[in-house]
Protein backbone atom coordinates (compact mmCIF):
# COMPACT_ATOMS: atom_id res chain seq x y z
CA UNK A 1 0.00 0.00 0.00
CA UNK A 2 1.44 3.40 -1.00
CA UNK A 3 1.46 5.72 2.07
CA UNK A 4 0.87 9.17 1.51
CA UNK A 5 4.17 11.72 1.92
CA UNK A 6 3.35 14.07 4.65
CA UNK A 7 7.08 15.94 4.05
CA UNK A 8 9.57 15.41 1.06
CA UNK A 9 13.01 17.07 0.25
CA UNK A 10 14.25 15.76 -3.59
CA UNK A 11 17.82 15.82 -2.68
CA UNK A 12 18.52 18.49 -5.56
CA UNK A 13 16.81 19.87 -8.33
CA UNK A 14 17.21 19.22 -11.96
CA UNK A 15 19.16 22.47 -12.77
CA UNK A 16 22.91 21.89 -12.40
CA UNK A 17 21.78 19.80 -16.01
CA UNK A 18 22.12 23.30 -17.93
CA UNK A 19 25.64 23.93 -16.87
CA UNK A 20 27.00 21.88 -19.69
CA UNK A 21 24.61 23.25 -22.55
CA UNK A 22 24.72 26.49 -21.41
CA UNK A 23 28.86 26.66 -21.65
CA UNK A 24 29.17 24.83 -24.67
CA UNK A 25 26.10 27.74 -26.12
CA UNK A 26 28.50 30.40 -24.54
CA UNK A 27 31.95 28.26 -25.92
CA UNK A 28 30.08 28.75 -29.71
CA UNK A 29 29.26 32.45 -29.19
CA UNK A 30 32.44 33.21 -28.26
CA UNK A 31 34.28 31.54 -30.96
CA UNK A 32 31.37 33.07 -33.52
CA UNK A 33 32.80 36.52 -32.25
CA UNK A 34 36.32 35.60 -32.78
CA UNK A 35 36.17 33.46 -36.54
CA UNK A 36 34.72 30.25 -38.17
CA UNK A 37 32.22 28.27 -35.50
CA UNK A 38 32.28 24.23 -34.94
CA UNK A 39 29.12 23.85 -33.68
CA UNK A 40 28.86 20.05 -33.55
CA UNK A 41 32.01 20.46 -31.75
CA UNK A 42 30.73 22.70 -28.93
CA UNK A 43 27.03 20.02 -29.21
CA UNK A 44 29.37 17.05 -28.46
CA UNK A 45 30.67 19.18 -25.93
CA UNK A 46 27.44 19.86 -24.02
CA UNK A 47 26.52 16.40 -24.65
CA UNK A 48 29.70 15.35 -22.77
CA UNK A 49 29.22 17.55 -20.07
CA UNK A 50 25.40 16.88 -19.37
CA UNK A 51 26.32 13.11 -18.88
CA UNK A 52 28.16 13.18 -16.16
CA UNK A 53 26.42 15.85 -14.49
CA UNK A 54 23.30 13.46 -15.24
CA UNK A 55 24.51 10.76 -13.02
CA UNK A 56 25.50 13.58 -10.50
CA UNK A 57 22.28 15.04 -10.08
CA UNK A 58 20.36 11.30 -10.48
CA UNK A 59 23.27 10.44 -7.01
CA UNK A 60 22.48 13.17 -5.02
CA UNK A 61 18.30 12.55 -5.47
CA UNK A 62 18.97 9.19 -4.42
CA UNK A 63 21.06 9.84 -1.75
CA UNK A 64 20.06 12.99 -0.18
CA UNK A 65 16.28 12.85 -0.47
CA UNK A 66 14.28 12.92 2.70
CA UNK A 67 10.67 11.25 2.97
CA UNK A 68 8.37 10.86 5.61
CA UNK A 69 4.88 8.96 6.04
CA UNK A 70 3.07 7.49 8.51
CA UNK A 71 4.87 4.22 8.44
CA UNK A 72 8.35 5.33 7.61
CA UNK A 73 10.96 8.32 7.84
CA UNK A 74 13.28 7.70 4.65
CA UNK A 75 16.16 9.39 4.68
CA UNK A 76 18.49 8.64 1.65
CA UNK A 77 18.24 4.94 0.71
CA UNK A 78 17.72 3.98 4.88
CA UNK A 79 14.48 3.77 6.30
CA UNK A 80 13.58 3.81 9.79
CA UNK A 81 10.27 2.61 10.82
CA UNK A 82 8.12 5.26 13.15
CA UNK A 83 7.12 2.63 15.05
CA UNK A 84 10.58 2.27 16.56
CA UNK A 85 10.85 6.28 17.31
CA UNK A 86 10.05 6.95 20.60
CA UNK A 87 11.03 10.92 21.21
CA UNK A 88 12.02 13.78 18.59
CA UNK A 89 10.67 16.82 21.07
CA UNK A 90 13.50 17.39 23.86
CA UNK A 91 16.01 14.77 22.62
CA UNK A 92 19.59 16.07 22.57
CA UNK A 93 21.92 15.59 20.05
CA UNK A 94 24.66 13.05 20.87
CA UNK A 95 28.23 13.26 19.95
CA UNK A 96 28.34 9.64 18.37
CA UNK A 97 25.49 9.15 17.30
CA UNK A 98 24.59 7.57 14.06
CA UNK A 99 23.42 9.49 11.11
CA UNK A 100 20.63 8.34 9.15
CA UNK A 101 20.89 7.66 5.49
CA UNK A 102 24.62 5.66 5.69
CA UNK A 103 26.90 8.60 6.14
CA UNK A 104 29.70 9.74 8.99
CA UNK A 105 28.06 13.41 9.10
CA UNK A 106 25.19 15.37 8.06
CA UNK A 107 25.22 16.31 4.88
CA UNK A 108 25.73 19.64 4.05
CA UNK A 109 23.18 22.53 4.58
CA UNK A 110 20.96 20.52 6.55
CA UNK A 111 19.97 20.21 9.96
CA UNK A 112 20.16 17.88 12.87
CA UNK A 113 16.75 16.16 13.99
CA UNK A 114 17.85 14.12 16.94
CA UNK A 115 15.32 11.07 17.22
CA UNK A 116 15.10 8.96 20.73
CA UNK A 117 14.19 5.24 19.19
CA UNK A 118 12.55 2.52 21.93
CA UNK A 119 15.38 0.97 22.91
CA UNK A 120 17.31 4.00 24.18
CA UNK A 121 19.50 4.97 21.61
CA UNK A 122 19.45 8.34 19.69
CA UNK A 123 20.04 8.74 16.19
CA UNK A 124 20.67 11.83 14.06
CA UNK A 125 17.74 12.24 11.11
CA UNK A 126 18.20 15.17 9.10
CA UNK A 127 16.95 18.10 6.63
CA UNK A 128 17.39 21.13 5.07
CA UNK A 129 13.84 22.43 7.33
CA UNK A 130 14.77 20.30 10.05
CA UNK A 131 12.06 22.49 12.11
CA UNK A 132 9.50 21.27 10.09
CA UNK A 133 10.32 17.73 9.68
CA UNK A 134 10.34 17.67 13.54
CA UNK A 135 7.03 19.16 13.67
CA UNK A 136 5.78 16.72 11.50
CA UNK A 137 7.45 13.34 13.53
CA UNK A 138 5.95 15.13 16.60
CA UNK A 139 2.84 15.05 15.47
CA UNK A 140 2.45 11.58 14.09
CA UNK A 141 4.04 10.68 17.42
CA UNK A 142 1.18 12.56 19.02
CA UNK A 143 -1.35 10.96 17.69
CA UNK A 144 -0.01 7.46 18.34
CA UNK A 145 0.51 8.01 22.05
Amino acid sequence: MDQPTLYAEPGTSWWPLLWGPVFAALGCGVEALTGPTRPLLWLLVGVVLLLPTALWVQARRRLYRVRLTPAALHQGREELRLRDVEAVEGVEPRAGAKVLGGGWTLPRGTGAVPLRLTDGTVVTGWARDADALRAEIGKLLSTRA
